[in-house]
C-alpha cells in the first residue's frame, strides 16, 4: 500500500467508515479495447464512504476516475491512479408516486432501475440500445435512444447531487445552481462524483415493434417524409453492400406481451459462433465481407424485402439490442437534414467511387463490417441544454454509428483508413463525435470548435475541481485547455492487452467513531483542498446549496 495513504489511514483509527479498496485490479472496457491497472479499485457502499474516498484522495494527491459498466470502448475510464466504482451504491431512495419522481443512488444499473421501477408501475421514458450502464455513466456521456420525441437520456433528470473534490455534496437543478446542472448533465466524470439522481419516470408501458427490410433508395426517398415520424421509436440498420436497410419502428401499446414471430439466428448458439468465425476468417480475406453481410443478415432478417418480424414487449426490454461481440464503435451526431448526403457519400466511397464521395482517402481494398446503425433524437427544444450535448442545437439529430467487430478480440485490418475516411466525412458535414466512443482523428482544438459552450463547461469544472482531482489523461488530451489541471500527479495509463486474472488484497476496513468532521478537516497534507467548506459556501455555484444531509431538500418540479 502507498505509504502516504497508509499514514493517512492511521490518522483515522477512530473512524468507523470503511475504505473498500483492493490492489492489483486489472480494469478493461467491456469490449476489451483498452485496459489499465489502477493503483486502487474502490467500491464504496454509502455516502460517507464516498466522502472518505474523496478526502483521502485529496490528502494523498491521487486522481479519481469513475467507472460503471465500462461499456464505453474508449480509454475514458482508464487510469493508473484510483478507480471508483459505485455498483454497490445502487438503491432507489425515495419515490413520489403522484408526480412519478424517483430519487436514485447513482451506481444503479439501468437494468436494475428498470426492475425497481416496474415494481412501482413505472418506467424510464426512453432507453438506448443497452441497459448495462449505471445511471450516472449514461447521463455523463450523453447516452441517447432513437426517437424524435425524446432527447438524450439526461433530459429526464430533474436534479443531481454531486460530491466535489473538497468533500462537500451539492444539489443542482434547473432551479438551483443551473450552470452547474447544465455542466453536470454531460459531465464526462470530470466535475465530481454524482451521488444521487432525481429522475422523472413515466407509467409502465409495452411497445409493439415491427421491422422490415427496405431498399436503401426507399429509405433515402422517405427520409424527409415519414421515415422518422411514423412511430415514437425508429432506427435503421444499413447494409451497404446489399444497399438496403432494416427499419425498426415501435409505439406504445396497451396490448399484452407477444413474442417474436422469428427466432434470432445470431442470437442462437449456432448463428452466434458461425457469424464470429466468418468475421475472423475475413481478417485475412476481407473480400469475404460483402458475402458475409448477405448471408448473415439474410439468415437473421430474411433475403427478401418487406416485414420480417414483430412483437409486443415491455419497453425496458423491447428497446434494447444485442451487441454480440467485442467491437470498436465510432458514432457521430449530425443535423438530421444532412443524413441523405452522409449516407450517399459514404456509400459511394465504399463502392470505390472516390470522386462522388469527395473523401480524400483511398477506399481501395477496404471492406467493412455491417450494419451501420442509424438513430435519431431531438433536443432542440430541451431546456436546459447540457453544455456538452453533442446533438444539434436547432434541429433533430442523426446519429451515424460505424461499428467494427473484434472477432475473438482481434482488431479488424480496415479500422485505420475506414475511420479516417468516416471521420473526415462527419467533420465535413458538421458532426460531433459521441463522447464515449472510438473517435480517432479529433483534436482538442477541433472539439473546442464544435462546442460553443465548452468554455462555460470548463469554467464550471475549474471552479468545482480547481486541482483536477477528477481529470484523467483522456480529459487532458481531448477536452481541457492546454495546461489546465496539469498539476503534478500520476499520469493515466492504458493498453489494449487482454485482461489477466489477479488475487485481490482487501484493505482492512477502519473501525471507530463517526469521522464525518475529521474527513472534512484540512489538518493533513490536503494538496487538492484549495476550496474549503467556507469558500464553497461563498462560491458562485455552491452558494446556498451545500447539503451534506439527505433530507430537507425539496424536489424540483417535473417537466411538463
Amino acid at each position: 500500500m502507498d505509504s502516504v495513504l497508509q499514514r493517512e489511514l492511521e490518522k483515522l483509527t477512530n473512524d468507523s467508515v470503511a475504505f473498500r479498496a483492493i490492489e492489483g485490479h486489472r480494469h478493461h472496457t467491456w469490449a476489451r479495447t483498452y485496459s489499465s491497472r489502477p493503483e486502487l479499485y474502490i467500491q464504496p457502499e454509502s455516502h460517507d464512504e464516498i466522502r472518505k474516498v474523496v478526502t483521502l484522495a485529496r490528502r494523498c494527491r491521487k486522481r479519481i476516475t469513475l467507472v460503471g459498466s465500462a461499456h464505453s470502448p474508449s480509454d475514458l475510464t482508464c487510469t493508473s491512479s484510483w478507480m471508483v466504482n459505485l455498483d454497490r451504491y445502487n438503491k432507489v431512495t425515495s419515490v413520489d408516486e403522484a408526480r412519478k419522481v424517483v430519487v436514485l443512488q447513482s451506481g444503479i444499473r439501468l437494468h436494475q432501475l428498470g426492475l425497481e421501477l416496474r415494481k412501482l408501475g413505472l418506467a424510464m421514458p426512453n432507453l438506448g440500445s443497452i441497459d448495462d450502464q449505471s445511471i450516472a455513466g449514461a447521463i455523463s456521456t450523453a447516452t441517447h435512444g432513437s426517437t424524435l420525441r425524446h432527447g438524450i437520456l439526461s433530459q429526464s433528470v430533474l436534479a443531481l447531487r454531486i460530491m466535489l473534490s473538497n468533500g462537500n455534496t451539492v444539489l443542482c437543478s434547473t432551479e438551483q445552481s443551473s450552470d452547474l446542472f447544465s455542466a453536470a448533465l454531460v459531465s464526462l466524470g470530470a466535475l465530481g462524483i454524482i451521488t444521487e439522481v432525481t429522475l422523472q419516470a413515466v407509467p409502465l408501458f409495452n411497445i409493439e415493434w415491427e421491422q422490415s427490410i427496405q431498399p436503401l433508395s426507399h429509405i433515402l426517398d422517405t427520409w424527409s417524409g415519414n421515415l422518422w415520424t411514423q412511430a415514437e421509436w425508429v432506427r435503421v440498420w444499413w447494409c451497404p453492400y446489399g444497399k438496403k436497410g432494416i427499419v425498426w419502428k415501435a409505439d406504445k401499446t396497451g396490448k399484452p406481451s407477444r413474442g417474436k414471430k422469428a427466432r434470432s439466428w445470431y442470437g442462437g448458439w449456432v448463428g452466434f459462433h458461425t457469424y464470429q468465425a466468418l468475421l475472423y476468417a475475413a481478417q485475412w480475406m476481407p473480400r469475404l465481407l460483402p458475402g458475409i453481410e448477405w448471408f448473415v443478415f439474410g439468415m437473421q432478417y430474411g433475403f427478401g424485402y418487406g416485414v420480417c418480424d414483430s412483437a409486443v414487449e415491455e419497453g425496458r426490454k423491447g428497446l434494447l439490442m444485442d451487441c454480440l461481440y467485442s467491437q470498436f464503435v465510432n458514432e457521430w451526431a449530425l443535423p438530421l437534414s444532412k443524413g441523405p448526403e452522409a449516407i450517399s457519400r459514404l456509400q459511394a466511397w465504399l463502392d470505390d467511387d472516390q470522386p462522388t464521395s469527395r473523401i480524400p482517402f483511398s477506399p481501395h481494398g477496404i471492406y467493412i463490417h455491417s450494419p451501420i446503425e442509424i438513430r435519431v433524437s431531438d433536443t432542440s427544444l430541451y431546456i436546459p441544454k447540457p453544455h456538452l450535448d453533442p446533438s444539434h442545437p436547432t434541429e433533430p439529430t442523426l446519429y451515424l454509428n460505424a461499428t467494427l467487430y473484434r472477432p475473438y478480440n482481434r482488431n479488424p485490418p480496415c479500422r485505420g483508413r475506414y475511420y479516417q475516411a468516416f471521420e473526415y466525412l462527419m467533420k465535413d458535414l458538421g458532426g460531433r463525435p459521441h463522447w464515449a466512443k472510438n473517435f480517432t482523428t479529433v483534436t482538442r482544438d477541433e472539439i473546442w470548435g464544435m462546442y460553443p459552450r465548452i468554455g462555460e463547461w470548463a469554467s464550471v469544472r475549474d471552479q468545482v475541481d480547481p486541482e483536477g482531482m477528477f481529470v484523467g489523461d483522456w480529459h487532458q488530451r481531448l477536452i481541457l485547455p492546454p495546461g489546465d489541471a496539469n498539476q503534478e500527479g500520476p499520469r493515466e495509463s492504458k493498453d489494449s492487452r487482454p485482461t489477466t486474472t489477479h488475487s485481490p488484497i482487501l484493505l482492512k476496513p477502519l473501525n471507530g467513531g463517526d469521522g464525518t468532521e475529521e474527513l472534512a478537516s484540512t489538518t493533513s497534507e490536503e494538496s487538492f483542498d484549495l476550496m474549503h467548506g467556507a469558500e464553497a459556501e461563498g462560491s458562485l455555484f455552491l452558494q446556498g446549496i451545500v447539503s451534506d444531509h439527505e433530507d430537507g431538500v425539496p424536489l424540483p418540479s417535473p417537466s411538463p
